[in-house]
């Protein structure tokens, strides 16, 4: 049954097909309020109230802007851009929602890794942490800590909150838009080896969480570790980008820090805090990591997750190539 009260998405700006935009539109076509926390008034803003969304405009680091825009709301979603002020964000919003007290769920969009951070192996020896994380890398990203530190905030805040830990999005910008030059050569240049990941659509992100907002009771304190429906090498990967583009391409594995050099540090140099967590990436992927498939999402959803080429199919960029 649709809520009376509204369900507050941050991040809602996003691009179409990220997973609060897509959010607000699943909950809006089930029939629920919304009440959608962008940054700035703009076109993206003006979409949203088309769609039928409140749009509330505000700060994610102003404790005012949050203790406002939560006002009559029982339920949130909270996502923020990679930020060095992620941890502010969020322990910002729990203190707003604490100070209100009548929240039903607190959905914390969280990342795959969060399963294995724990506290034993954050303070393990550095050869321990190595072997662990595939040898390329001692520990994880900043961005990685913070939404470990997140995690952390929400536990010892009491309130009834889901953590979302979704693996390497088929979205990231590793295998969209730092990956287009390539693509346009007709090659895949990435630095991740034979190794295998099991990379998640964005769109079945926003399916789970939107599930939840829906329902809460079911999912409280509890953590889901989410995947896609397989795992693929990179060759496999490349099919899929060729099924797309409509040609075939071919997989290159580049060295991890020379992928680094030549495709990150020139985009994001002037965002050294996004980029540290893309090369972190590279690093832990090119060493093994993110291995493993979960059923948490077929389960959740009670379908099987949208395969890697749905996701590239749909995909605004990628689209945009295969028409040039």
């Amino acid at each position: 049954m649709p809520q009376h009260n509204p369900i507050l998405i941050t991040g809602a700006a996003g691009e179409i097909g990220g997973v609060s935009r897509t959010m607000v539109d699943m909950l809006l076509d089930q029939g629920h309020p919304v009440r959608a926390f962008v940054r700035q008034d703009d076109e993206r803003a003006h979409a949203l109230r088309q769609a039928g969304a409140e749009v509330f405009v505000g700060d994610l680091l102003n404790i005012a802007d949050l203790t406002a825009a939560l006002k009559g709301c029982r339920r949130i979603y909270f996502s923020m851009s990679l930020s060095p002020y992620y941890t502010d964000a969020v322990s910002l919003m729990a203190a707003a929602a604490r100070a209100q007290g009548d929240i039903e769920v607190f959905v914390n969009i969280s990342e795959y890794e969060q399963s294995f951070m724990t506290f034993e192996n954050m303070i393990a020896p550095e050869d321990e942490r190595r072997s662990r994380l595939g040898g390329r890398v001692a520990d994880w990203s900043p961005q990685q800590r913070a939404h470990w530190v997140a995690e952390q905030v929400l536990d010892w805040s009491g309130l009834p909150t889901v953590n979302v830990r979704a693996a390497f999005f088929v979205e990231n910008p590793i295998l969209t838009w730092l990956a287009l030059g390539s693509l346009a050569d007709d090659e895949l240049r990435l630095p991740f080896g034979h190794h295998r990941l099991a990379p998640i659509a964005a769109y079945d992100v926003a399916a789970l969480c939107a599930t939840i907002l829906a329902d809460p009771t079911p999912h409280l304190s509890k953590s889901y570790a989410l995947t896609g429906p397989e795992l693929k090498d990179m060759h496999e990967i490349a099919e899929d980008f060729g099924a797309v583009l409509g040609r075939k391409i071919t997989y290159v594995p580049e060295d991890v820090e020379t992928w680094n050099e030549t495709y990150v540090d020139p985009a994001l140099g002037q965002f050294p805090h996004i980029a540290e967590h893309l090369k972190t990436l590279t690093r832990l992927i090119g060493g093994g990591g993110y291995r493993g498939v979960t059923d948490q999402l077929e389960t959740l959803l009670g379908r099987p997750p949208k395969t890697v080429r749905w996701a590239l199919e749909n995909h605004p960029r990628i689209r945009k190539l295969a028409t040039t």
